[in-house]
């Protein structure tokens, strides 16, 4: 026996297949959240009192490299352990990636320079916007590793800042060696709409990788907001994060 499906029962169907898609999607992004807490478990307390020591004994010798490094790793653990699913205001994440360059710093010394770009009328009231919690460390994370470490010569890092009526837009860019065309598309199709496909490969190595922060972003917002790239070989990476206005 044959069973024929009219246009609104197609329609229906169609709901309830997304209906289904979208609760697995969500199941899926919770399990992975709770797998990394647990992966990545620590006593918060333990490691702030060991870097502290740390930095005391280093101070006391007058070793103050090491003094200043071990307080700018303790600040960095602190706001990377604690309430990771909340919204911060823009401000805390830029002063989070400030600190990581700080950190950064230790490693690649003159080779390596941040610079910071606000095209926007009210600088102040900017900054209280709100994000998601580690949205720009992670793209930074990526400019520095794969961009301009594997360059030769000085690598650049850029953030500029700037909003529209109803959105705010940041942009992250390297002048690193730059991604192939091909590349590009295949990574830009991905960041179309909300995935689990972050857990199969970069996300899953690297820690929390573009392709999560983008789904983090879709999930709350919506499919509009989330993470676009531009990219050529030898030209640097330019990474778009596109979010909605929100104060509260």
């Amino acid at each position: 026996m044959r069973v024929f499906f009219n246009k609104e029962t197609h329609l229906a169907f169609e709901k309830f297949k997304e209906i289904i898609d979208t609760k697995e999607l969500i199941e899926g992004s919770k399990k992975h959240a709770e797998y990394l807490a647990l992966q990545n478990q620590i006593n918060p307390h333990f490691l702030y009192n060991t870097l502290e020591g740390i930095r005391s004994e280093a101070l006391i010798e007058g070793i103050d490299s090491i003094a200043n490094m071990t307080e700018a790793l303790a600040t960095f653990f602190r706001y990377t352990i604690s309430n990771v699913d909340k919204l911060v205001n823009l401000e805390a994440e830029i002063n989070n990636v400030k600190n990581y360059y700080k950190i950064q710093q230790f490693r690649f010394g003159d080779k390596l320079e941040l610079n910071m770009e606000f095209e926007v009328k009210d600088y102040e009231e900017i900054l209280q916007w709100k994000i998601p919690k580690l949205t720009l460390q992670p793209i930074f994370e990526n400019a520095i590793f794969h961009g301009v470490e594997r360059k030769i010569g000085k690598g650049i890092l850029t953030l500029k800042v700037s909003a529209t009526s109803q959105r705010l837009i940041v942009i992250i860019s390297d002048n690193g060696v730059g991604m192939e065309e091909e590349r590009v598309k295949k990574l830009n199709q991905k960041l179309r709409g909300a995935t689990l496909e972050y857990m199969k490969e970069d996300g899953g190595e690297k820690g929390i990788a573009l392709l999560n922060v983008n789904n983090r972003i879709k999930l709350i917002f919506g499919d509009e907001y989330g993470i676009y790239i531009y990219s050529k070989i030898g030209a640097g990476t330019d990474v778009e994060i596109t979010l909605p206005f929100i104060k509260d």
